[in-house]
């Protein structure tokens, strides 16, 4: 099953296009990283996937086909904003109380135990509480649902680094324990390399990359070599070159198997590393595998 699928999806507001021929497929049971700049298209998408905006354009379908926003997509998907909107004046226990009516299916017990286990009073008023422990209750509330896909929009971005760390754990753990699907954006490229095995990469509206981050991080290669030559590269596509006075480092889509120009050396990279390289070249879009790309020269970074 795919939790979320879209085909030549867009939303515009006004005369502007925030997401644009955006073509997805995302399999179950992944920890799927969305991640690019500010305005690149990434709470648009989430916010359609949701249903809580309309398509301008295309289809978008979660769970295995189902319309965003229909009963049976909010029975199964849960989704926490980027401000975790909670009602400042309200306890703990009286948004359980709330979320509870508002949801055909909630687990109270798990819900009350999390919280204990976090050291969060159900007495305490979220007015009250620590930037960590609002977004934990926010988190609480939606895996209480019990969501085959968590939409998670940077609801990180306020917490300090042991928060954050604190956050990711919990989340993950309902991967493990419970099976749920994480469609999550944030900034934190560190953080979301230790977690996530699926990349969609956006940048200016559209899609640059997407795919398991294992076949990403296998269809790509650093390499170094002498900076008078990299001008001539071209045995494969190159994302992004960056130059020294003697060296260049080119990254490029090729394999392991790939054979290397003379003088040049290959290393490894990380998912950080191949996230900055396309975003500093949003049009240098990747293909699954050795496939050469709808630009096969040399890109002209630092030229």
């Amino acid at each position: 099953m795919n939790v979320l699928e879209a085909s030549g999806l867009g939303k515009r507001y006004g005369g502007t296009w925030a997401l644009r021929e955006c073509s997805l497929a995302i399999p179950a049971g992944h920890v799927v990283a969305l991640v690019g700049p500010n305005g690149a298209g990434k709470s648009t998408l989430l916010n359609l996937a949701a249903g809580l905006t309309a398509p301008s354009a295309g289809v978008v379908t979660v769970l295995g086909g189902q319309r965003p926003g229909s009963p049976a997509a909010l029975d199964g998907l849960a989704f926490v904003a980027q401000d975790t909107p909670l009602y400042k004046n309200l306890s703990a226990a009286d948004m359980l109380h709330m979320t509870r009516n508002l949801n055909r299916r909630f687990d109270q017990a798990s819900a009350e135990a999390r919280l204990a286990e976090l050291g969060i009073p159900l007495k305490r008023k979220t007015g009250g509480m620590s930037g960590g422990q609002h977004a934990q209750l926010a988190l609480t509330l939606a895996l209480a649902r019990r969501p085959q896909l968590l939409v998670l929009d940077e609801p990180m971005a306020m917490l300090d680094p042991l928060a954050r760390h604190d956050f990711m754990a919990s989340v993950m753990t309902a991967v493990a324990d419970d099976g749920v699907s994480v469609l999550l954006s944030s900034h934190a490229l560190a953080e979301l390399e230790r977690v996530a095995d699926y990349l969609i990469l956006m940048s200016r509206g559209r899609v640059q990359v997407a795919g398991e981050v294992d076949d990403l991080l296998a269809g790509h290669r650093i390499l170094t070599g002498p900076a008078a030559d990299a001008a001539g590269y071209s045995a494969r596509p190159v994302v992004h070159v960056r130059r020294a006075e003697a060296q260049a480092h080119l990254l490029v889509r090729a394999t392991a198997e790939d054979p290397l120009p003379a003088g040049w050396e290959a290393h490894p990279l990380g998912l950080e590393e191949l996230a900055l390289a396309y975003l500093r070249e949003p049009g240098a879009a990747a293909l699954p595998g050795p496939a050469r790309g709808r630009d096969d020269e040399p890109s002209q970074v630092g030229r």
